[in-house]
């Protein structure tokens, strides 16, 4: 009986750790940073001056993009950043800038 017990115990801890253990959803500091760094680090978008704000893990993006390919890119690259629910992207485009 007490083996038994015991062994119940151990298959029981083993099994709660790993639920206990998970990460807590990520901050919209966290997303911010995130995004930002993404955004900074892409080929197609570095030099790009982005306004990134999040609420509830919902991203808007804002600024100036010289093409729609550049305003496209940004929003797909945001919504890969893990915790990110949702993206407004209001980026202008000014080739001229």
């Amino acid at each position: 009986m007490t083996m038994r017990l015991l062994s119940l115990t151990v298959v029981f801890a083993l099994l709660v750790t790993p639920l206990v253990a998970q990460k807590a959803p990520a901050t919209d500091d966290e997303i911010t940073d995130q995004v930002l760094v993404k955004l900074a680090s892409d080929a197609d978008l570095g030099g790009v001056k982005f306004d990134v704000t999040v609420h509830q893990g919902a991203v808007t993006l804002k600024g100036k993009v010289r093409t729609e390919k550049q305003k496209t890119k940004a929003e797909k690259v945001t919504k890969k950043v893990k915790g990110v629910s949702s993206v407004v992207n209001e980026l202008v485009i000014s080739p001229l800038d």
